[in-house]
């Protein structure tokens, strides 16, 4: 399988021979959204915490009297059918989200999501793509370059360079990751995904 390669002026630089298990695999839906369910998962932070009734800060004195007020019975303050009471079964910040994902499955989603990528015509491979100077114009004349004016830009790279990075930080519709940071919530999000063409090549060996 052949993939078309650009250059930073938008040119045609030739074509890339490409491994059809990677690139021509069959989109398979529910795997894609169970990996990028657990990717996102995983990604969450057990920073949120509620308290038991033992922990709010009320007093343990009996509201009124057990019989005789007309009312129901009430014990404490704290109560979790109070308001302002604790809750039952609280939020706690040890709280686990994360989920367990194969090696297989999380490879296959990936090749998968990449293989769609490249029939929608949203996977595009350059022959280099840097900058001379930390200058975002520089990069922007190359977005202008390959028609990438409209919709948010993935850019992925082998190796990030200090120019580059600096040149695509305020970028706010453009995100540059190397080639071992892809991961397949960033391949589903963004609307088109930009390859350097050693970053295919690293991709390849990675499902080799």
């Amino acid at each position: 399988m052949e993939l078309k390669v650009i250059n930073i002026q938008g040119m045609d630089a030739g074509v890339l021979e490409v491994n059809e298990a990677v690139f021509a695999r069959e989109y398979n839906e529910a795997l894609v959204h169970q990996v990028v369910n657990a990717f996102l998962a995983n990604a969450r932070s057990g920073n949120r915490a509620q308290k038991t009734r033992a922990q709010v800060a009320k007093s343990t004195r009996k509201p009124w009297k057990q019989k005789g007020t007309g009312r129901a019975r009430a014990g404490m303050a704290s109560s979790p059918l109070w308001r302002g009471g604790g809750r039952i079964f609280p939020n706690s910040p040890e709280e686990n989200f994360s989920q367990k994902i194969n090696r297989k499955m999380y490879r296959a989603a990936l090749a998968s999501i990449i293989s769609q990528l490249v029939r929608d015509n949203r996977f595009i491979v350059a022959d280099t793509i840097d900058v001379d100077s930390p200058k975002t114009k520089n990069f922007a004349q190359i977005l202008k370059n390959m028609s990438f004016t409209e919709g948010r830009l993935l850019v992925i790279v082998s190796e990030l360079s200090e120019n580059l990075f600096l040149a695509t930080r305020n970028l706010s519709n453009v995100l540059v990751l190397e080639s071992h940071q892809v991961d397949p919530y960033s391949l589903v999000r963004f609307d088109k995904v930009l390859f350097a063409k050693s970053a295919v090549e690293e991709l390849q060996e990675q499902f080799a």
